[in-house]
């Protein structure tokens, strides 16, 4: 078996490593970071001798693919250049910071027939993946209503330790809508099986906030999709709450889950049934369900797997980019998911702004018609 070799964009890539070094006959060959501190720091600690802070020569060294954990408006250009370098990519989310980065990336995929990867891990956590068996097996009868949320105050991380606005003022905090939409809306499309978001409108109570950004105080985004399914986006990273890193709900014509909310909280789920005809129901924890269908790899898990973070999520997410590298198959997580999730965020900045006004998201897939790579209002 042919070794791949790996380089890593972004000491944020780290989260890649455990996953990487625990599958056989893949090697991290190289490093790229601009701040040659942290470059030293992490190369040191990972065991990688080749170093660059110009993503381009990096390029040039001998690696077969490459994890691009930069900044979000480096992920276009990393990963364009990367492709055109005869690369394979997985990237951080989100995919873009507009929608005409969102059509190239769709044209480069298909113009150098590399592999791309969404890096959406939450995704692949094990209540997630369970809850999708569970969906495919009937259990929620016909599901239509989801709901995701991702509440995370940032203010923290808007400036530097050195006292420099961060990257982070700009591309997250500097505008409005759902700039971070993935965490919540990837993990309820696994549930929706063959749908498509088709339309957006985001919701906002405006900025309540003292740090002197135009990101709102939490959005809401309503997503329509192509089957008549409704979902309910969230996502806060200005207002004070504890750090809450995913909610759920998934609501379905047999059945429900309810994701935990809070630190020793469950996860839980409800069904009809024979025995209640009345619709008398009641909790059970989902861990009930773990043994008939969670995914056999994650029972199997060994414990560095667990350990890659997530609950073996970070290392099945880089398990199934390394066999995507392999077999020359675009992953479940393609380009075409990557941008109609990013773009459900970047549309929701045009609606939160014209109070709600409905927006369309184009139909990502292969070789899609110049005319419909716009914009519509």
């Amino acid at each position: 078996m042919k070794k791949i070799k790996v380089g890593i964009a972004g000491v944020r890539g780290l989260s890649t490593v455990m996953g990487l070094k625990a599958i056989e006959d893949v090697e991290i060959a190289a490093m790229c970071d601009l701040d040659e501190a942290h470059l030293e720091d992490a190369a040191k600690k990972i065991g990688v001798e080749k170093k660059y802070r110009v993503f381009d020569d990096m390029l040039e060294s001998d690696i077969d693919a490459v994890v691009i954990a930069t900044p979000m408006q480096c992920h276009v250009p990393q990963a364009i250049a990367a492709m055109e370098a005869g690369k394979h990519v997985m990237s951080e989310v989100t995919a873009g910071v507009t929608m005409d980065e969102l059509f190239w990336l769709c044209e480069s995929v298909e113009k150098y027939k590399r592999i791309y990867m969404y890096a959406e891990n939450y995704i692949y956590t094990p209540q997630v993946q369970t809850v999708k068996n569970m969906v495919r097996k009937g259990l929620f009868g016909e599901t239509y209503y989801a709901e995701g949320m991702y509440l995370h105050n940032t203010s923290s991380i808007l400036t530097y330790p050195n006292g420099k606005r961060s990257w982070r003022t700009y591309w997250q905090d500097g505008v409005r809508g759902n700039f971070y939409p993935t965490h919540s809306l990837g993990p309820v499309m696994m549930w929706f099986p063959d749908d498509r978001v088709t339309e957006i409108s985001c919701f906002s109570p405006g900025v309540r906030h003292p740090y002197g950004v135009k990101q709102d105080s939490g959005t809401t985004t309503m997503c329509r999709t192509e089957k008549g399914n409704l979902l309910s986006i969230r996502t806060d990273c200005t207002s004070p709450r504890p750090h809450n890193m995913d909610y759920y709900q998934l609501q379905g014509t047999k059945g429900v889950f309810r994701s935990k909310m809070y630190a020793g909280d469950r996860d839980l789920v409800s069904f009809v049934s024979e025995t209640n005809p009345d619709h008398n129901m009641s909790w059970d924890d989902l861990e009930n369900y773990y043994e008939d269908y969670m995914p056999e790899r994650y029972k199997k898990a060994a414990e560095e797997q667990i350990h890659a973070g997530h609950g073996g999520g970070d290392f099945f997410i880089v398990e199934d980019f390394i066999n995507a590298v392999r077999s020359g198959e675009q992953p479940e997580l393609d380009v075409y998911r990557a941008c109609e999730w990013t773009a459900v965020g970047l549309l929701s900045g045009i609606s939160v702004t014209n109070n709600g006004y409905p927006m369309e998201v184009p139909h990502f897939r292969p070789h899609m018609p110049l005319e419909e790579k716009r914009v519509t209002l």
